[in-house]
């Protein structure tokens, strides 16, 4: 792992900080048992530091720059994490949010969905082969495989007691009034007077904004009478 670390960390050693008296493209390493520290002066005033777990040496590259090794392996490397942020920035399912777990939430599972999408294409090359959205494909079934058992389990009924037993009435309400040998195939339900309130048709729908206070006594919903 090789990466930038921020000027206001206080996890930097004090010795990195300073860069008074420190000529230009001069660095500066600290170790410990598993990482190292490297601190930068590109030109006067301006220090950078960069922590490494693979260098664990302060190895000084090139004859004009003097630039150490880890500097010089972050940048062959770091185009990678730019593109891997605009990769995921198309498709990403962050949300506004002040709570910090969340927001490394969000992160965490926007690299692993693509980090999938790119192991599923290696695996399964003609997956679409000739679509531009296999990716927005790919999303769409990763976010449709976790509910798919659960929307199949509620296909059948029944899911509680009460509603078992609506939804069989409404089963045998509908087989009466569709194969009956008189009356029109069609009946209108017969309606229920509900309490004083009135509220919404269900029937209507909000658009029209009809108002009742009958109740149908089948699917126990909402509905005028006219």
């Amino acid at each position: 792992m090789v990466g930038t670390i921020r000027k206001n960390k206080p996890e930097r050693p004090p010795q990195l900080l300073t860069t008074k008296n420190r000529p230009v493209k001069s660095p500066k390493f600290v170790y410990t048992a598993d990482t190292s520290l490297v601190s930068y002066v590109p030109k006067k005033g301006k220090n950078v530091t960069l922590m490494s777990t693979l260098h664990r040496d302060g190895r000084i590259c090139g004859q004009e720059h003097l630039k150490p090794e880890i500097i010089m392996d972050y940048n062959t490397t770091k185009g990678g994490v730019d593109n891997m942020d605009k990769l995921v920035t198309a498709y990403r399912c962050k949300r506004r949010t002040l709570r910090w777990p969340l927001v490394i939430f969000f992160d965490n599972l926007d690299s692993s969905v693509y980090n999938a999408f790119v192991i599923w294409m290696g695996l399964n090359p003609e997956w679409h082969r000739g679509t531009l959205q296999r990716r927005r494909l790919f999303l769409e079934e990763v976010g449709k495989a976790p509910v798919r058992p659960q929307i199949q389990r509620r296909e059948y009924f029944p899911r509680t007691p009460a509603s078992a037993a609506i939804m069989k009435r409404i089963q045998e309400n509908a087989g009466a009034l569709s194969t009956g040998p008189t009356g029109p195939p069609f009946a209108e339900p017969e309606v229920a007077a509900s309490s004083n309130k009135k509220k919404r048709c269900e029937v209507c729908g909000p658009k029209v904004d009809r108002k009742t206070q009958y109740t149908c006594i089948t699917c126990a919903h909402m509905q005028h009478t006219q």
